[in-house]
Parts: structure tokens; sequence; C-alpha cells
């Protein structure tokens, strides 16, 4: 009997599946966020996130860290990676609404997730993280957030910085600094 690969089995892409129907097929209709869209099926329950965080030195190794306007714990440039977004375009989006700032990846750093990396949101949603943590370097824009969900960035040390709204390993955090 011979047995069949399922390794080199690739689902099509959405790309395929437009040529194929002839048709445009969209996820969804508007600019609504999938965490959002999940949210208003699931409630505050905890749901898990694929999510992206960025690692970001400035030339005397500080770390960017982002304020959050709302007054959670400061943060990492960070977001969830929308459905038909690879991780890559996912931290390249999220840096630029955050912080104003292009970057390129340099490496990955880590995948966190588990019950450390739960959190529960001002509003009372629960989720579990699952993070891609990338080093990035900038290499352009203005420095000024396109979004509101950031209130300041700023450079720290290792010792001087704030506690984080996740508990990502500081000599992670601090690699080759």
């Amino acid at each position: 009997m011979k047995r069949r690969s399922t390794a080199s089995h690739k689902s099509p892409t959405i790309g395929q599946l437009q040529t194929h129907l002839g048709a445009k097929v969209s996820l969804h209709d508007d600019n609504e966020s999938y965490i959002s869209r999940l949210r208003k099926k699931v409630g505050s329950d905890l749901i898990l996130s694929p999510s992206v965080a960025a690692v970001i030195h400035d030339h005397e190794g500080k770390l960017l860290l982002q304020e959050k306007s709302s007054g959670e714990a400061w943060s990492l440039p960070a977001g969830g990676i929308e459905l038909g977004e690879s991780p890559q375009e996912a931290i390249v989006r999220e840096v630029m609404e955050e912080t104003g700032y292009a970057v390129c990846i340099h490496s990955i750093l880590g995948v966190f997730g588990g019950r450390s990396f739960r959190y529960t949101y001002p509003s009372g949603d629960h989720v579990e993280y699952v993070v891609t943590l990338f080093q990035c370097k900038i290499i352009g824009g203005s420095g000024v957030p396109t979004d509101s969900e950031t209130k300041s960035t700023q450079y720290f040390r290792r010792h001087d910085m704030p506690e984080l709204a996740l508990p990502y390993p500081k000599d992670d955090l601090f690699r080759a600094f």
C-alpha cells in the first residue's frame, strides 16, 4: 500500500482561490481587525492571539518602549497579526503605527507564550499571546505614531526601564548590549 505524504500538501492561497473562482475572495468587508470581529463572537473570554513585538535599540544600546494612551503598562512596539498577514509584515506595520518609524528586520530573538503571557485589558477582555519577538533596526520614518494607542515613546537602559505589560526576559531584550 502506497502512502501519500501530507507534508507536501498545501492549502490554496487566497490568490489561487481568486484565480480558480474567477472572483475576488474577501475575508472581511471593512477595516475592522480580526480580534475585534472575534471579540463580537466570544465576548471577553480568553482567546489565543498570534502576535509580534519589536526590540529596537538606539546607538547607545537603549531599548525603545511605548507608553500606552490607555494608562496600561509600558510595552514594546507590538500587536496582533491580521488574517492573511505574515509575522514579518505585521511587525513592520505595528512599529510604523505605534512609533512612526520604518524598520527592517534583523533577526528573530524568540517566540514566547503560555500562562505568563496572559493579559487582561482594562475592558475585561482576556488574551493569551504567542509572540514572535523580532530584533529590528530603524531605517526611516518621522517618529510620530499613526494611531491613538501611543502616548509617547522613549528609550531606556536595562536598569532604568519600567515594568512591561508582558514578562519578556531582559536578557533577550538586551542581547548583544
